[in-house]
């Protein structure tokens, strides 16, 4: 929201394309690809692959922000789309037709590429540790990740008895209207209802911690990459009815499907697995199995190389 830094940023990337020259740029996420692709054009380079990891705040959120700015971005992302030589990639049919019903790109610049991938290999199938069964919601610390709805939930099974631990991983993001502030994290952890670890590096020795893993959003997803992950390493996972969600879940054998923005759902899925330990650890060997079969990082990246040859 800083136009003076804003502005800068972008003669920055002009700059770097101008004296790099490249054959072929590829922008992820949504900052990047406006910035990106303006730059593109005004200095020759012609192959432009653009990716987008879910729509994201603008697109879902009825905060006044996003609503302010939705018009001019949606005319922004016409303009910077109506391009030959340049392709989109998207994570989710649904969020492929929204772009394409409401004339944003035309279908055949368009491709559909299912999330970003898993390292099968760092994120091992481990099996399920025999201690207070722990549920982790591993994100950016927002409110429309779920995260209040994931405390409440907290809440509720606790004062049913249900012996277990809740915990967040993740740090906040200052710059999203969305971001829960700390002050509130610190206080949920000092309270007991939940544990807060902050920012992680060390994702797979987390998961392979957890019983379950959540991500009660109703933020505009592509394909959660926390969710893939989980499933790589074998744990069952609880998510919500959303575009790029819903996609992972095999109903009953992976997972459990909830509806968006409500606590009991999710405090009865989480219920479900607590108590059934064998169903918990089978649909955490068969998510291991879907992401071995459908996002490894190998299958991704060949897909992204026949993308940047049909620019080339």
């Amino acid at each position: 929201m800083n136009p003076y830094r804003e502005f800068r940023a972008l003669m920055e990337l002009i700059i770097i394309y101008a004296r790099e020259r490249p054959d072929l740029v590829h922008q992820v996420a949504l900052k990047p690809v406006i910035y990106g692709s303006l730059a593109a054009r005004l200095t020759g380079v012609t192959s432009v692959v653009n990716a987008l990891g879910g729509l994201g705040f603008v697109f879902t959120s009825k905060n006044w922000l996003a609503t302010v700015i939705k018009h001019p971005l949606l005319c922004l992302l016409r303009f910077i789309f109506d391009n030959s030589g340049g392709r989109l990639i998207v994570q989710n049919k649904e969020d492929m037709n929204v772009l394409t019903e409401s004339g944003i790109i035309n279908s055949l610049y368009i491709r559909l590429i299912r999330g970003a991938g898993v390292d099968l290999v760092n994120y091992l199938a481990s099996p399920l540790v025999e201690e207070v069964p722990i549920i982790v919601l591993a994100s950016r610390m927002l409110w429309d990740k779920g995260i209040g709805e994931f405390v409440a939930a907290a809440e509720l099974l606790k004062k049913q008895g249900i012996e277990a631990r809740f915990v967040l991983v993740g740090d906040t993001d200052a710059e999203t209207p969305t971001a829960i502030p700390r002050l509130q994290l610190k206080k949920w952890h000092e309270q007991g209802v939940i544990e807060w670890w902050g920012y992680r590096k060390d994702m797979p020795q987390v998961l392979g911690q957890a019983h379950i893993v959540c991500l009660p959003t109703y933020y505009g997803e592509g394909v959660p990459k926390v969710l893939l992950e989980a499933m790589s390493c074998g744990r069952a996972i609880i998510t919500t009815d959303m575009p790029g969600c819903r996609e992972l879940i095999v109903a009953g054998v992976n997972g459990v499907l909830i509806q968006p923005r409500n606590v009991q759902s999710l405090a009865e899925a989480i219920s479900l697995l607590l108590k059934d330990r064998s169903l918990c650890k089978r649909m955490g060997i068969e998510g291991r199995k879907i992401a071995e079969a459908e996002y490894s990082i190998e299958k991704i990246v060949a897909q992204t190389f026949t993308v940047y040859e049909e620019l080339m």
